[in-house]
Formats: C-alpha cells, sequence, structure tokens
C-alpha cells in the first residue's frame, strides 16, 4: 500500500522539485503536528493566513454552524445570503467612508485581477503600473506585475502596457501619468523581504495618484487583518487607497478574498457588460462566515494592541553574529543572513529542531517571521531560542 507521501508525489502536481514534505495531520494554537506526533511551531502562518492560529474554537464553531444550514448556493451576487452580508457589512464599518462596497473573491490572486479589471472600467484607461520586486500573485494579471522574468518569461506574452516603477523612490512616480489606470502598490511589501514603504513615498503617491486621476489599489493580502498591528497595513500612513485587495489571514484558515471600493464604482461591473466580474464560489457561505468570527475574535479580544509589544521581543531576542538585520513591521519581519545557502540550512536545521519558517521569493538571503498573531510571550521565547540553536548549526 502506497504511503500518502507517495500518492503526494505520485499525483498531487508539484510547485517546486523539493517540497518540504512534511505530513501534518494536527494543528492547534501556533502548533503543527506531523504523523509521528513532532510537533512544529509555525512561524509562518500559511504565508499570513492563521492569524489567530489554528483551530480557533470560536472559528470552528461558526463554520459548523454555517455547514448545517447551508453551503454552496448559487454563484456571487445572485441570493441575499446572511454570512456574506454580515462579513461585509463589518469589514465596511472598519474602513475608511470611500471604501463601502466589498466584493468578495475566492484568493488574493483573483482580487488582483478583478481590481485591475475595475480600475479599467472605472477610467476607461489600460495602462497599469506596479513596482520593482514585488508579487501579487500568479495568474496572468498578477503575473503580469511582476518585474522578474524568472517566473513569468515562460509565459509570455503577458498583460500589455505594463509600467514597472521604484519602490520608496519619489522620483519615479512621474512615470504615473494621465494615460495610468491604476498603480497597485504594498504598504508592506511580503515578497521583497517584508519592507515597509517610507511615509514620504506614500504620502507622495497618494498625491501623484489624485493629479493624475489614477487609481491607488492598495495590496493587503499579506498584511490584512491584524498583521501589522493595525487592521491595515495603509492604516499606518495616514493616506486613502481607491481600491484595495484582501484575503489570506481574512477567512480564519478558510479560503475567501475580496476587493474593496466604492459602491459607485463597483456599481460599473453591473453594465456595459453586464456581469463585469463574477464569479462561482466567491464568498463562499462557510468562508464568510469563519472570516467574520475571525475578526470579531481579532476584534474583541484586543489582539492588535499586543503586537508591538511582539514584535520588539522578536527584535530584542533574534541577536545573533549571523543576523545582519530584522526588517518589517509588527508580526511580518524578515531576518537577513549572509545568502541563500545560510537561509536555507537554518531552514532545514529548523525542521530538525522544530520549528517551520519560510524565504522570499525576491528576497533569497531573509527568512520569515510571521506566526499568528495570537503567539505569547512564552511562546515568542521559545522560538527564538530554536532560531538561534538552528543559526549555531550552521
Amino acid at each position: 500500500m502506497l504511503t500518502h507521501r507517495q500518492l503526494f508525489l505520485q499525483h498531487l502536481a508539484q510547485t517546486s522539485p523539493t517540497p518540504l514534505l512534511l505530513e501534518i495531520v494536527r494543528a492547534e494554537g501556533i502548533y503543527m503536528y506531523d504523523f509521528k506526533g513532532k510537533s512544529y511551531i509555525d512561524l509562518v502562518a500559511g504565508v499570513s493566513v492563521t492569524n489567530l492560529g489554528h483551530s480557533r474554537p470560536e472559528i470552528i464553531d461558526a463554520v459548523k454552524e454555517q455547514v448545517e444550514k447551508y453551503m454552496h448556493l448559487m454563484v456571487y451576487g445572485e441570493y441575499i445570503q446572511s454570512p456574506q452580508v454580515l462579513f461585509a457589512q463589518k469589514i465596511a464599518q472598519l474602513l475608511p467612508q470611500n471604501l463601502d462596497s466589498v466584493y468578495f473573491v475566492n484568493s488574493g490572486s483573483e482580487a488582483i485581477e478583478a481590481a485591475l479589471k475595475l480600475a479599467k472600467r472605472v477610467t476607461g484607461r489600460s495602462e497599469i503600473a506596479a513596482f520593482r520586486g514585488a508579487y501579487h500573485g500568479s495568474t496572468h494579471g498578477a503575473a503580469s506585475l511582476m518585474s522578474e522574468d524568472t517566473f513569468t518569461q515562460a509565459f509570455r506574452p503577458l498583460l500589455p502596457g505594463i509600467k514597472f516603477l521604484d519602490f520608496n523612490d519619489i522620483g519615479s512616480l512621474k512615470d504615473i501619468t494621465e494615460n495610468t489606470a491604476c498603480i497597485v502598490a504594498e504598504a508592506v511589501r511580503g515578497e521583497a523581504g517584508i519592507v515597509p514603504a517610507e511615509q514620504n513615498f506614500m504620502t507622495a503617491l497618494r498625491k501623484r495618484c489624485d493629479e493624475t486621476g489614477c487609481l491607488l489599489i492598495v495590496d493587503e493580502i499579506q498584511t490584512g487583518f491584524g498583521r501589522t498591528g493595525k487592521l491595515f497595513a495603509f492604516e499606518h500612513y495616514n493616506i486613502v487607497p481607491d481600491i484595495i485587495t484582501i484575503a489570506k489571514g481574512m477567512g480564519g484558515g478558510m479560503p475567501i478574498g475580496a476587493f474593496v471600493a466604492s459602491h459607485k464604482m463597483t456599481q460599473t461591473l453591473t453594465h456595459n457588460p453586464v456581469l463585469g466580474h463574477i464569479t462561482t464560489f466567491g464568498g463562499h457561505p462557510v468562508s464568510a462566515a469563519a472570516g467574520l468570527a475571525a475578526l470579531n475574535v481579532l476584534l474583541n479580544e484586543n489582539i492588535m494592541t499586543t503586537i508591538p509589544e511582539k514584535e520588539q521581543l522578536f527584535r530584542k531576542l533574534l541577536n545573533h553574529p549571523k543576523i545582519k538585520s530584522i526588517n518589517g513591521i509588527g508580526l511580518i519581519l524578515s531576518v537577513e543572513l549572509e545568502n541563500f545557502d545560510e537561509v536555507q540550512r537554518t531552514l532545514q536545521a529548523g525542521v530538525e529542531i522544530g520549528f517551520v519558517s519560510d524565504w522570499f521569493l525576491f528576497c533569497d538571503f531573509r527568512f520569515r517571521i510571521s506566526p499568528p498573531l495570537t503567539i505569547t510571550t512564552d511562546e515568542i521565547k521559545l522560538s527564538c531560542r530554536m532560531i538561534l540553536q538552528a543559526l549555531d548549526t550552521i
């Protein structure tokens, strides 16, 4: 009889020749457990997905309650479904007034795709701007926003009319013009190694968009729902986007995404043509119920107020000759080592010791610190001891 590992390699499409191949059978809090019972501290959180940790009871209860009522009924936007309505209302109440219309989709990539379509529809323009070294997803439109052709050369032609700018470079903003429909930006860059924007840059970016009529799309897919210590990373900068894209942490571990804009903007998708964007499973009621439960826990337990202190503890304890710097804000951090080889050896040692981290697509000399936001002080201390132990072995 074939093992699950053999079946995984035979029948599941792979994304790399060297998958991690951990066989996880249970997860709770910050821990994952393999089939042999070994525990691993999760310092990735599904890439900022399980913000409240694994197997959060309130989320499980919400999922069970909704499953017993109904699951999929009809393509998104046709029926009034309580989980979608209540979740959208809650999100809109927490955002600036112009971000009052939520369109639920399945993932971050689809949120980006739809946001690009919306910007073209609203402005009547076709040019799109993005930043070099950014990652916004792997579907065709989202992949077109990647400046590095390592990941895209095999899939050309991509979307035409893409213009690339330099992040945190105010001078490059002159390339946003009256022909630009939108620019897609992260307030804290994810796959570039966790690089926060500079305040003057974000202020200038908002100003340039206002001057040219270009829509500012802020990608909050990794940073949203408390990851930086605020509900959304753009809140650190005293600017308001025209559109935001969200996913990952919004579902409490369930798959869901959304783009949020003004009602006036999203209404343009209803005509010329009708069904300007449509999705079968977007805003699945079980995922929406889980997302609402997760958001209520995040807010009711004041979890975000604990994030700055937890960040500082990581920074204080991660003191080692091999660590060159720590980037980031809140609990989305990156640790710089000498090179990719050191990162890989640290990650491999971590699995042996009992923690899991990850590297970055466009910054291979750093590894990730993005644990569940519920990680405790003692768990941070243990995590840091394990990381230092791993660094001692390489």
